[in-house]
């Protein structure tokens, strides 16, 4: 195969010099969304003068800018620039034709993506600790950053979803630490390396690597070279935790100067530096046993279902005790976690039904979903309810992997994917879902393509019996599916 550059390969294009020293008043175009939302509210706490943009700003963002005070306009426009900015933060939605962007660079403003203002304003003088990986990054985020609160070190975050225990997504802190989820999607329409390439990793995690992104990455080999630009990108004075049971994840290793730990539970194959040993996996989440090096570490229990996610709490351990947490305020913290929205989150309970919102979309994420769900709710039957909504879950790339993953469960429904507006992908590129159901179906699970959200709720509000779980799993809210089903459910009772 012909060598293909991937986001790793791409050099920016060139654009006016930005001197953050000097920069006294901030545009932010895409200000709705919740990254860019909260990054304003920042950069306010700071002391700068914020407005922003977007083709559409919905609560719970458009709530907090009108509490914050932040000035915003609904549509991209031209005339939104009047008020020259010193500075012009570009969101990752904005494209080259944007109006806005057309106006800027009409007019010589200083423009920067996000990822870039990110380590310039918060990350340059903090201890950045940046999680990354195909999977898992989000709920490693939040678990590291609640250790290092809990613990009293008050961190700065920025994570993709809602930590229960801290009730937020972002906060600037007041200690060293700064807990960022550093995704490999690119920066900006102009600079499309990976988003982790501005944040400076000091101290890192390194989840998993696997083909995702398919709008972003030519192919797996593109992925594998952006990982291990990450890895050279760790401060050699700082730490690498990588998951050591997957060769995919080691053979990017060598580019890393740091001090580098595989970790791993104790079946997992490969070389392990740490390695946690299951004594109990089931409803009341996980008890393990922590050696490094073979020197034991301590007892944990985690709350979280999931053999992906004794790795996760593993690799998350491991990074707080090299920033200096003792190991027995480590245990007690990570006892106490509460879980993420939309990640193993329970909706609702009615008439002994459960409710189960996930974001799963990954082949690899689904699986360990369903499994994780299985082991935490045994002896229920386990619906799996699936939206391909992503830019890859929707394309035919997973076709053959996804009938595997859910034939765990014991009934599977999928409804349609996702359509978008502007959506450049065509009908033969799309996910063939009735063949899968097929597969799955004679594989022996019960299987259903209902194209219809509504009728899926029908279905499963009619069929499901009191003890069983009904797991949905999308990125997005699966058009409403989870609040409709539990209100029909409590309806029919």
């Amino acid at each position: 195969m012909s060598f293909v550059p991937g986001p790793a390969e791409r050099v920016p294009e060139p654009r006016p010099e930005v001197d953050y020293s000097k920069v006294r008043s901030v545009h932010l175009m895409g200000i709705g969304g919740s990254a860019m939302g909260n990054f304003a509210g920042m950069l306010q706490s700071r002391g700068l003068e914020v407005r922003g943009s977007d083709a559409g700003i919905f609560d719970p963002m458009r709530g907090n800018l009108e509490r914050w005070k932040i000035p915003f306009q609904e549509g991209y426009k031209a005339e939104n620039l009047g008020w020259n900015p010193d500075l012009v933060v570009v969101g990752n939605v904005i494209r080259r034709d944007n109006p806005e962007a057309t106006a800027m660079r009409a007019q010589n403003l200083a423009y920067t993506s996000f990822p870039e203002a990110l380590g310039e304003w918060l990350l340059r003088d903090r201890t950045p600790v940046v999680v990354t990986g195909t999977h898992g990054k989000t709920t490693t985020t939040s678990l590291l950053a609640w250790l290092l609160e809990a613990t009293g070190r008050s961190p700065g975050l920025l994570v993709g979803g809602v930590p229960t225990n801290l009730g937020r997504s972002f906060q600037i802190g007041s200690g060293d630490t700064f807990v960022i989820e550093g995704d490999e999607y690119d920066t900006a329409y102009y600079d499309k390396r990976p988003k982790f390439v501005h944040y400076r990793p000091h101290h890192t995690i390194l989840t998993s690597v696997e083909f995702d992104h398919a709008d972003i990455y030519p192919d797996f080999a593109a992925v594998s070279r952006a990982f291990r630009l990450l890895a050279s990108l760790v401060d050699p004075n700082g730490q690498l935790c990588a998951w050591g049971g997957d060769p995919r994840v080691t053979d990017v290793l060598d580019a890393c100067r740091a001090r580098v730990l595989r970790y791993g539970l104790s079946d997992d194959p490969g070389e392990l530096d740490a390695i946690a040993t299951l004594s109990e996996l089931g409803p009341t989440g996980a008890h393990f046993d922590l050696h490094v090096h073979g020197t034991h570490v301590g007892k944990f229990v985690s709350p979280m279902a999931g053999r992906h996610n004794v790795r996760n709490a593993t690799a998350a351990l491991l990074t707080v005790l090299d920033l200096g947490v003792p190991v027995a305020e480590a245990a007690e913290a990570l006892s106490q976690f509460k879980g993420i929205k939309k990640r193993q989150e329970v909706r609702g309970v009615v008439n002994d039904i459960t409710v189960i919102d996930d974001y799963a979309h990954h082949p690899t994420a689904v699986e360990e979903t369903i499994a994780a769900i299985r082991a935490a709710y045994p002896g229920q039957k386990l619906w799996a309810l699936f939206e391909a909504e992503s830019n890859t879950s929707r394309r035919q790339i997973f076709e053959q992997r996804y009938p595997p993953a859910f034939a765990q469960a014991d009934e599977v429904v999928f409804c349609s994917p996702l359509r978008k507006e502007g959506d450049k992908l065509r009908e033969d590129q799309l996910l063939d879902v009735g063949a899968m159901v097929r597969v799955i179906a004679d594989g022996g699970t019960p299987a259903h393509y209902l194209p219809d959200v509504a009728d899926i709720v029908d279905l499963v509000a009619t069929e499901a019996k009191p003890g069983d779980v009904i797991l949905a799993m999308s990125g997005r809210n699966f058009r409403g599916l989870h609040a409709d089903l539990l209100a029909r459910l409590a309806a029919d009772q």
